[in-house]
C-alpha cells in the first residue's frame, strides 16, 4: 500500500503562487509515477502535471509554463509549484501515484481557491 497526503492548498488572489506538496509513505519503491490532477465543481477530473521515475515530466496546456512538477526523493514528496495563478485554476488538487502493477492511489485533496 502507498498513502499519499496533500498539504499546501489554500487561498490567493491571481497573480500569485502556492506550493503544493504530496507526501508519499508506505511502498514508495514501487512507485512508476506521480501525478497531479484537479477538479473543479462539475467538471472532471484531469491531469494537471505528472512526473516519472526516470524524471520526465509533462503538463496539460493549460498550466504550460505556469506550473512545474518537481520532487525530492530523499522526503518522498512531490512538489507542484503553481506560478501566475488565474481564477480557472480554482480546484481542489488531488495527488496520484501508479506502482509497477499499474495499482493506483490517490490522496485526500487539497483546495485551491484563485480570486481575481
Amino acid at each position: 500500500q502507498v498513502q499519499l497526503v496533500e498539504s499546501g492548498g489554500g487561498l490567493v488572489q491571481a497573480g500569485g503562487s502556492l506550493r503544493l506538496s504530496c507526501a508519499g509513505s508506505g511502498f514508495i519503491s514501487r512507485i512508476n509515477a506521480v501525478g497531479w490532477y484537479r477538479q473543479a465543481p462539475g467538471n472532471q477530473r484531469e491531469l494537471v502535471a505528472a512526473i516519472t521515475r526516470g524524471g520526465s515530466t509533462n503538463y496539460a496546456d493549460s498550466v504550460k509554463g505556469r506550473f512545474t512538477i518537481s520532487r525530492d526523493n530523499a522526503k518522498n514528496t512531490v512538489y507542484l509549484q503553481m506560478n501566475s495563478l488565474k481564477p480557472e485554476d480554482t480546484a481542489v488538487y488531488y495527488c496520484n501515484a501508479e506502482d509497477f502493477y499499474s495499482r493506483t492511489y490517490w490522496g485526500q485533496g487539497t483546495q485551491v481557491t484563485v480570486s481575481s
